[in-house]
């Protein structure tokens, strides 16, 4: 009996406008329109192996090797049903198809980066769930159209669809049926914009991002005014700056968008509080390393943003990322030390760090060593991959290859 499998990979995406509120919870309906970088699936990614077999007797999922549950009506549950209902479809129109919609499903799931990383794991996580589907079912379906139902997973894994930089509409459809991701630029029109992931704490939030977002969307009256007059001018502007590969512009955006996002979280009541005293000493280091560019004729040269949490995503050019990581590693020491992925520093390494001539040092204090656990370098990346039966996660017996 032939066997029906398939494994896809998924990347991480990072927003440059924030999505924060629901209008419908059940849907996963944003408040707000958002955009993103999708990066590199060679640094960052979550892989899914799916396999429909007559002979298994109730859909199953492993993620990372243990058993996670599939909740009746939960958002797993959700978007497997969909998948198998656009199976179902095809069937439907050719009746020599093998009837899949019917099998019962094991889904085996790894995320290549550790979930301490404060990355959103469930956004490449349903992304991938949702390729892998797509690539077993065999389904005629555009990325765009995958991305309602990985939007029902987990809200920005609908920007994971794609590679490159990413817009999810809001839409304005009661069923969320306009409600989607698409591509603004592929990774290969601007395919110089870098990325360094400051991982500053991998303790859980006192406040949860589902939590937070609703409690804002109750009490905030700055969040009112952010959706209906700052995001649709700001989506046209940074769209409009991607597509010119105009990096002040995107820069300048993306960290206002970033201040404005952890401004609401305070208008909320009570306040929500995600960034710590690590990530604002970033933050003065970045605009600091702004001033010295800008002083001297040059235009902005990096961007930080935050989400949900104290971690730090600092976007640059490749030929400014040797500068940003030494002045990271300089007032943040590594106790690993930076792992040069592009071998930016040949074999001498990263060293101490430095800065650049004109930086004010007393902008922000030395911390101690591990203050920022870890530094991890990447890039602009491509979409969701269809992968080869050996990098497949389930064994003969459809079982995980590997469980913990």
């Amino acid at each position: 009996m032939p066997v029906y499998q398939a494994t896809a990979s998924a990347p991480v995406n990072i927003a440059c406008i924030k999505y924060w509120g629901k209008r419908d919870t059940k849907l996963i309906l944003p408040t707000n329109s958002s955009l993103s970088v999708t990066l590199d699936q060679d640094n960052l990614r979550a892989t899914t192996t799916s396999r429909a077999d007559p002979k298994f007797e109730q859909d199953q999922l492993w993620l990372n090797g243990k058993v996670d549950e599939i909740k009746p009506g939960g958002r797993l549950a959700t978007c497997i049903a969909e998948m198998k209902k656009l199976r179902a479809q095809v069937e439907s129109g050719s009746p020599n198809e093998p009837k899949l919609a019917e099998f019962k499903l094991h889904i085996s799931s790894f995320n290549n980066f550790p979930t301490a990383a404060g990355l959103a794991s469930s956004a490449a996580g349903f992304a991938a769930l949702v390729a892998s589907l797509a690539a077993l079912y065999q389904l005629p379906t555009s990325p765009s159209e995958l991305s309602r139902i990985a939007r029902q997973g987990s809200g920005s894994a609908c920007r994971s669809l794609f590679g490159g930089f990413v817009a999810w509409e809001k839409g304005t459809a009661a069923d969320g049926s306009d409600s989607l991701a698409v591509e603004v630029a592929p990774r290969e029109h601007w395919p110089d914009i870098h990325a360094l992931i400051c991982v500053v704490s991998d303790d859980k939030k006192g406040t949860s991002s589902t939590t937070g977002m609703q409690r804002t969307v109750e009490t905030s009256t700055l969040l009112e005014h952010r959706i209906k007059h700052v995001v649709p001018e700001r989506m046209r502007a940074i769209s409009e700056a991607i597509k010119a590969r105009d990096f002040d512009t995107f820069a300048r955006i993306t960290m206002q968008d970033s201040n404005q996002f952890h401004s609401v979280a305070l208008d909320t009541d009570p306040p929500i509080f995600y960034l710590n005293d690590v990530s604002r000493a970033i933050i003065a280091l970045i605009i600091e390393y702004n001033r010295v560019s800008v002083e001297a004729g040059g235009k902005l040269k990096a961007a930080y943003t935050y989400d949900a949490g104290p971690n730090a995503v600092i976007y640059t050019l490749k030929e400014n990322v040797k500068e940003i990581v030494s002045l990271i590693v300089k007032y943040f020491p590594q106790t690993d030390g930076f792992k040069d992925t592009f071998g930016l520093f040949g074999s001498t390494g990263v060293g101490e760090g430095g800065v650049v001539e004109g930086f004010n040092v007393n902008v922000a204090k030395k911390f101690e060593v591990g203050a920022v656990k870890g530094l991890i370098h990447t890039r602009v990346g491509d979409g969701p991959r269809v992968l080869g039966n050996e990098e497949a996660l389930l064994g003969a017996d459809g079982l995980p290859t590997t469980i913990a």
